[in-house]
């Protein structure tokens, strides 16, 4: 388990992977979000907010929209391709899968709190899940928890679930537990 100083962590400032929001396109999903061959069925009225590299898919409130992954209090879920992938482990290291996806050198903040760190513990859950016909996922669900960066006190608990296809480059990653997501990936198609 990664052991986490929140107090020392919120003093060093926050160094996280970003990517220019002038790159960033912007569009209602009409019916379907395609990605380096990847093709996911999405609700309709869906935002989706995609750079060269990763695209988010807003799946509910989002206070931030374009803002960029930590950000606290946006329901969605997240699609990285190589160069995410190339730093998405802790420190900026490649992910490969053994640790959870956290493109970062310190305490990003809680997916639902800013004013809480998240710390993350043993995976819950490992296997392959089906991302379409003919492609499969190791699939890993990461328990993580929120503490305060004043005093450490646990303000609530979340699941981080990642599917990697490391043959196609691609890693999705959800920390809201969205319950239509396992099946949209199971009914990918792909070029």
């Amino acid at each position: 388990m990664r052991k986490i100083i929140i107090a020392l962590a919120a003093l060093a400032g926050a160094t996280v992977l970003t990517v220019p929001q002038t790159s960033q396109a912007s569009q209602a999903a009409s019916g379907s979000v395609t990605f380096r061959g990847m093709t996911l069925a999405i609700p309709s009225g869906r935002r989706v907010h995609r750079d060269t590299d990763r695209i988010k898919v807003i799946t509910g409130r989002c206070a931030k929209p374009t803002a960029g992954y930590f950000t606290p209090k946006c329901e969605a879920f997240w699609i990285f391709g190589p160069q995410a992938i190339k730093r998405g482990q802790e420190g900026f290291s490649p992910y490969t899968g053994k640790q959870p996806f956290y493109p970062a050198s310190d305490v990003q903040r809680c997916p639902f709190d800013a004013r809480s760190g998240q710390s993350f513990g043993t995976a819950y859950s490992r296997g392959s899940r089906p991302v379409g016909r003919g492609h499969t996922a190791a699939f890993t669900g990461w328990k993580g928890q929120c503490l305060r960066y004043d005093n450490n006190k646990r303000t609530g608990t979340f699941h981080q679930r990642e599917w990697y296809l490391p043959t196609s480059k691609i890693l999705v990653v959800d920390v809201w537990d969205n319950p239509r997501l396992a099946g949209v990936l199971a009914k990918a198609t792909w070029n």
